[in-house]
């Protein structure tokens, strides 16, 4: 590990939907630590896929999903994560 990078941390889509869904957690503080370039963060396309299929399954109105999904590439692109 070089010097000057900070601590990384890889998250599944437990650890994701964790971060991303209670402010209490590990993982949310590990999300705010990221945003503020103390640690870094990698996921994979599997732990966004479930975070995905979370949403997607349980936040619906009427049947349709509450989000689109330029609205949730906006939310990946916006996370201090690293997607590899």
């Amino acid at each position: 590990m070089m010097a000057w990078r900070p601590k990384g941390f890889q998250f599944t889509a437990r650890n994701l939907v964790r971060a991303l869904c209670s402010s209490e957690t590990p993982e949310s503080k590990l999300l705010m630590a990221a945003m503020y370039g103390e640690v870094e963060l990698f996921a994979d396309s599997t732990a966004w896929n479930g975070f995905l299929w979370l949403v997607m399954s349980t936040c619906k109105i009427g049947g349709q999903p509450v989000y689109t999904g330029v609205e949730l590439g906006a939310i990946k692109d916006s996370l201090p994560i690293v997607w590899i």
